[in-house]
């Protein structure tokens, strides 16, 4: 499975299939294989930061270099984990989990007020100031 000019066999699915606890269906990972050895490029089992940024809807997400911190040297099976947490069938503790992920940028276990400054600054960029920032009550009201 690592090597992407291969094809999926019943057993590699179903490997898949346990690892995101089942939130895709067969078909729908086959098609995520598919998928992914379109992005996979250089054909060597994960897909780079390059690669991702060719997707233009990953490209212009504010948050794509959060995202890319996440996804750097995934292979399938970690691959289709990280996608679960977008389906419809996924559980509402695997939506808080990832998105608790994408939040603690320093990867303590925790969700500081620097955290929250940090996702800020990706998502509202050079319009907003640094002071405006921390002096906003936004971040204030969350804590």
């Amino acid at each position: 499975m690592g090597n992407t000019s291969s094809m999926l066999t019943q057993y590699d699915i179903e490997e898949v299939q346990d690892h995101c606890n089942h939130t895709f269906s067969q078909q729908e990972i086959v098609s995520l294989y598919q998928r992914f050895c379109q992005l996979d490029r250089s054909g060597g089992g994960f897909i780079s930061a390059d690669e991702f940024l060719s997707v233009p809807e990953f490209a212009v997400n504010p948050l794509s270099q959060r995202l890319l911190k996440m996804l750097y040297g995934l292979n399938f099976k970690e691959f289709v984990a990280f996608l679960s947490a977008f389906s419809s069938r996924a559980t509402l503790q695997q939506k808080i989990e990832f998105i608790f992920k994408v939040y603690d940028s320093d990867c303590n276990g925790k969700v500081a007020f620097s955290d929250m400054l940090d996702v800020l600054r990706d998502l509202t960029g050079q319009f907003i100031s640094e002071q405006q920032r921390e002096d906003s009550g936004f971040i204030s009201g969350m804590m």
